[in-house]
């Protein structure tokens, strides 16, 4: 008997999270055993409001399937919905099990990050719990790369290569001109400095920059970063400054903090930005000379004219190795990446008990961080480099990117 499969995507968008869904897609359409494929939009929340399209009749050449794993974002959109525990809300879970058996679904696909899996989890291990064979599988996804029980995230490699490019022709700008100057590139990461790290890539490249990473897992002394900024000045013009967006000070405040409002999503994480900002009137007041502060923002995650390769080609893998580990009958498990080697690269699709990845965080490790506290030892190359090697094309038309999108209009079940 055909089952249906049901694929929903969730949390922060990224550049390679629709590549995992045209490898769902792609392998679900190779099995005899699969039926329709279903799409939930913006993630458990559209589960929840039967909000559901059909994929299977929208993908069907390989053009369509190179525009929607070169489309940034989340082509079913997302959602920062929290399932309750079933303990407090049964009715929610009673619930999306009767949703499924209306549309026939034995495979739920959730794609997205350290939330995303929390909700895989209570989901497969409601379904056991009831006797269910339903398999509930988690995708990751999350430019942040903080994720446990993974090599690394799809999403992370082209985000990290797009800091890097970023980085190293704003230091070309900021060399133009012989004057004093202090320029400070404010990158995502609130609790792990992964994306912070992409900054000094451009070292690989020839190009020595930036002169000062600021990483959340060092506590960070606002004296100690104007007398960095000074030392540097002595012996050269220009100072090209990474920050994470959650550098913190010892008491645990986030530097930004001053910055923003208090507000926070369902699951309590407070919006973050604005360290650049405070850092770059710092040094206007204290030290005097010409500064600005660039805020990378959301291109970070939706940039998809500097795709990676080996990110893009890995988000597919994964969404493809997903759909054969539910079909031999895993469920409750995360499909995630396992390294087996540098040089060559070599990563393999592997599973994961989602209990063993869900609401954790994977931090920066400290070994890679310079005694200083201020800088990164070379170790990171030899993790990074992998990540961003090769280049994608997207589609165009008349020069600009051809994105694809779904026609949304939801299923009437009968």
């Amino acid at each position: 008997m055909q089952k249906n499969i049901l694929v929903a995507q969730s949390g922060g968008p990224s550049a390679a999270i629709n590549a995992t869904l045209a490898g769902v897609v792609l392998e679900g359409m190779r099995h005899e055993e699969i039926g329709n494929i279903y799409g939930a939009l913006n993630g458990i929340q559209g589960v929840i409001e039967r909000r559901l399209i059909d994929l299977k009749s929208q993908i069907k050449t390989d053009r369509q399937f190179k525009m929607l794993e070169c489309t940034p974002s989340m082509a079913l959109g997302s959602c920062r919905h929290k399932l309750p525990d079933y303990e407090k809300s049964p009715a929610v879970y009673e619930e999306i099990r009767k949703i499924f058996h209306e549309y026939g679904i034995g495979c739920f696909f959730y794609v997205g990050g350290n939330d995303s899996m929390d909700t895989a989890l209570k989901l497969s291990e409601y379904f056991l719990a009831v006797n269910e064979d339903i398999r509930v599988i988690g995708l990751p996804k999350t430019i942040d790369n903080d994720l446990f029980g993974t090599d690394h995230t799809p999403g992370y490699g082209s985000a990290a290569k797009f800091i890097a490019t970023a980085v190293a022709e704003i230091a070309r700008d900021c060399d133009a001109y012989n004057l004093n100057s202090v320029t400070i590139v404010e990158i995502m990461g609130r609790n792990a400095g992964w994306l912070t790290a992409a900054s000094v890539l451009p070292r690989a490249a020839g190009t020595e920059v930036p002169q000062l990473v600021y990483m959340p897992e060092v506590e960070f002394s606002l004296e100690g970063f104007l007398e960095d900024v000074r030392r540097l000045h002595a012996v050269r013009h220009t100072v090209v400054i990474a920050v994470s967006e959650g550098i913190r000070f010892a008491d645990g405040r986030y530097v930004s903090q001053s910055e923003q409002s208090d507000h926070v999503d369902a699951f309590g994480h407070r919006y973050l930005s604005g360290a650049g900002k405070l850092l770059e009137r710092q040094v206007a007041n204290k030290i005097g000379c010409k500064v600005r502060s660039v805020e990378l923002n959301i291109l970070q995650r939706c940039s998809s004219h500097i795709l990676s390769a080996t990110d893009i080609n890995e988000a597919r893998r994964i969404g493809q190795f997903a759909v054969r580990f539910a079909l031999q009958g895993q469920t409750g498990v995360m499909a995630g990446l396992k390294r087996i080697s540098d040089a060559p690269y070599i990563c393999d699709v592997v599973t994961v008990p989602i209990r063993e990845v869900a609401g954790l965080e994977r931090g920066f490790p400290k070994e890679w961080i310079a005694p200083s506290g201020n800088n990164l030892t070379d170790d990171v190359f030899c993790y990074l480099l992998p990540l961003i090697v090769g280049d994608v094309q997207p589609p165009t038309r008349n020069g600009i990117p051809e994105f694809f999108s779904f026609n949304k209009s939801v299923l009437s079940h009968t």
